[in-house]
């Protein structure tokens, strides 16, 4: 057939209605006859093989045995009671459990009938069984047919109108017997030869039913090549055409304010990273063209300093500059940092947050629409309408992710040209999580940390170890050193058994009677919570009880302690942002990841690798490794512009490179996107753009 696929509605397809086509919709997102073929299998069984007993342990995964049952047991009572069927195949025996419609098991099947069991074994009380397999009788099941078979995601709701993962598969078969003809390519011929891919159509049906092992690797690699291809192509084109929108404002010289901070102001030799980012912004601001520049660096690795000689380049061409962050504590420090160390060449630096009000906000306002404050720092307060600039040149937005699309495009409106556009974060993104959701943009890394810097030391403890805990903190304390205690919760959960901040915070102040203790979580009106933040930062309390609100954004140099709560309660790159809150002097400082001693296998290698290194990047790659990149998406807070429903960023990183190098072919040999040869593809991007982000929007 030749209908548009993605227009017609499942409702129409044989045993759905409307009924489940609205079920089917609000579960699992599908609509259309197109959604279902792209509702792909989430794993494959193998249902070719037979195994015997004696090669089955309980680690194994869904397998399949033929024998008999040898006779059934009724086990335990009332809600308890459980059916177990003795089953043999010669080479051992397994035990096939029931807990629920006992009495329809003991009349279907009978002893010494010789069947066919499907399931998932697993060990309880040294015993290996199955509970609740798919029984066929071995007359009826040709083996050697079945190969493998997908198995879909579905909610407890679709199961209990009786969309289970076989329905879905039926679905799906349905849909490919209608479409008598092959699939629309959704690719140019050029594309699937340079890269040997399936045509759609043999992709689609061999992802739903693979014919062969090969044939399956063949269509998923079609299939994720594909979907990674359009998201790049989409990123390169929205770049392509906002480089030639936008021309930016020309930087043609370093003049008196960054050369005199250079001689006079520099608080120490600038590290080789930091040389070379200062060398990528230099460029970028003396092209023509609006620089849109993401500068990445652990917490500690100098970004503020390679920002400020950034804004130092606007300055010397008579531009204004202007630092966002994302919170009031974090605006104040970088205005006394920035303030005090361009105090000597006669820069002046203001300061607008929602606090700075009355006179004091009026000046500010005035001296940036006559163009006597050089450089701005500030929160949100900065995107107001009545925040006008003589002639803003650069922006940078410090730990960005805390800053909307839509919030940091009104930056761009803040004068006639876009400014240049520096945006920092200290959370490491993997290469592969960066060239997706950042690939609009141009990425710069500081890979090093400043000459006297000491990587701080993490332990990991057991929370029944808490005597030595303390009495390790104690020491800190002595030393005149501050320390932060980190919970995950901020009160009782019936749920979770876990340590919360109230009874830690009463925990702690009894453990530490002679120490001042301040408390801060998120439910805390800002002024509480800047009140206890200042109290911590001016020494007057020396523990600081907390939930991650202090992940970004304090800077204590003399704070040499961070001891988290129930570590195992966290990700990798949360704990080692947290972790960068100590470590920002010059004395050794300690992170202290205290969990219980029953860990999954996962949580302890995440815990080991803290342990290991105090590399964020390594800990980046190895979270995506462990968690996917779902838990790391946030970063980008506008959400992603697409939905990868079959390419997995952990372990698809040859195929983004493959598809972005093919996109960026297309996307250099045809800028003004009108090729006749690539109609197919552009047409194709437009159909998938129609759900997603505006990309004419900031990065």
């Amino acid at each position: 057939m030749t209908f548009d696929l993605s227009k017609v509605d499942i409702k129409f397809l044989p045993g759905v209605g409307p009924k489940r086509a609205e079920l089917l919709k609000a579960e699992a997102g599908l609509s259309s006859f197109q959604d279902l073929l792209y509702y792909f299998p989430y794993k494959y069984v193998d249902r070719s093989r037979l195994y015997c007993i004696k090669e089955i342990d309980g680690s194994m995964p869904y397998i399949q045995i033929r024998g008999r049952i040898l006779s059934f047991e009724t086990v335990g009572e009332g809600r308890r009671r459980r059916l177990v069927a003795h089953f043999t195949d010669g080479t051992g025996v397994i035990d096939l459990v029931w807990f629920q419609a006992i009495k329809y098991v003991i009349k279907r099947y009978s002893p010494n009938e010789e069947y066919v069991v499907f399931g998932k074994p697993s060990e309880y009380g040294g015993r290996v069984n199955i509970a609740h397999p798919e029984i066929d009788k071995a007359n009826e099941v040709n083996t050697s047919g079945l190969g493998l078979q997908p198995n879909y995601n579905t909610t407890e709701k679709m199961k209990r109108s009786a969309i289970t993962s076989a329905a879905i598969q039926h679905m799906v078969a349905n849909v490919l017997a209608r479409t008598d003809g092959a699939l629309p390519e959704t690719l140019t011929p050029g594309i699937v030869a340079a890269h040997d891919l399936l045509p759609l159509d043999a992709a689609i049906r061999n992802i739903h039913f693979p014919s062969s092992p090969e044939m399956l690797r063949k269509a998923q690699f079609r299939l994720k090549f594909e979907e990674l291809f359009y998201v790049q192509l989409q990123l390169l084109r929205y770049t392509k055409e906002r480089s030639r929108k936008f021309r930016g404002f020309v930087f043609s010289r370093i003049g008196r304010h960054f050369n005199d901070f250079y001689s006079q102001c520099l608080p120490f030799e600038l590290t080789g990273a930091q040389k070379r980012v200062l060398k990528e912004i230099r460029r970028d601001v003396g092209s023509g063209r609006q620089m849109n520049r993401l500068l990445q660096g652990d917490v500690g690795s100098g970004k503020t300093l390679v920002a400020l000689m950034s804004m130092l380049m606007a300055l010397d061409n008579s531009y204004q500059a202007c630092i966002m962050a994302p919170t009031e504590i974090l605006a104040g420090q970088h205005f006394d940092t920035i303030s005090s160390m361009v105090a000597p060449i006669g820069i002046n630096v203001a300061l607008l947050t929602g606090s700075v009000k009355g006179k004091r906000r009026e000046a500010v306002l005035r001296g940036l629409e006559d163009g006597t404050v050089d450089i701005l720092v500030g929160t949100h307060a900065v995107l107001e309408d009545t925040v006008t600039f003589h002639s803003l040149g650069m922006v940078v937005i410090d730990e960005q992710h805390r800053f909307g699309v839509a919030q940091r495009a009104r930056m761009w409106r803040k004068n006639y040209n876009p400014p240049h556009v520096l945006v920092m974060t200290a959370t490491p993104i993997p290469r592969t999580l960066a060239m997706t959701l950042y690939g609009d943009l141009d990425v710069s890394v500081i890979d090093e940390l400043p000459p006297g810097r000491k990587p701080v030391r993490t332990i990991h403890l057991y929370d029944t170890k808490r005597d030595a805990l303390y009495r390790s903190v104690r020491q800190q304390l002595e030393e005149g050193r501050q320390v932060y205690f980190v919970y995950p919760l901020i009160s009782e959960s019936e749920k979770i058994d876990l340590k919360n901040l109230e009874a830690g915070y009463e925990q702690v102040r009894n453990a530490f009677p002679d120490y001042q203790v301040c408390k801060v979580h998120g439910q805390m009106k800002p002024g509480e919570k800047d009140e206890q933040m200042r109290r911590f930062v001016s020494r007057e309390c020396a523990i600081m009880v907390a939930t991650t609100v202090i992940e970004v954004g304090v800077n204590v140099p003399n704070a040499s302690v961070m001891v988290i709560e129930n570590a195992e309660r966290f990700g990798l790159s949360q704990l080692h942002q947290l972790r960068g809150r100590v470590g920002r002097g010059a004395d050794q400082s300690f992170c202290i990841l205290v969990t219980k001693f029953n860990l999954s296998e996962d949580t302890r290698r995440r815990i080991q690798i803290m342990v290991d290194t105090n590399d964020g990047f390594e800990i980046a790659e190895a979270d995506l490794a462990i968690r996917g990149p779902g838990d790391l998406e946030g970063l980008r807070q506008s959400g992603m512009a697409f939905d990868l429903k079959i390419a997995n960023l952990a372990r698809d990183g040859q195929i983004l490179q493959l598809a972005r190098d093919a996109a960026r072919s297309v996307v250099d040999g045809d800028p003004d996107c009108n090729a006749p040869a690539n109609a197919l593809l552009w047409r194709e991007v437009e159909r998938r753009r129609r759900d997603t982000l505006d990309w004419s929007s900031i990065s």
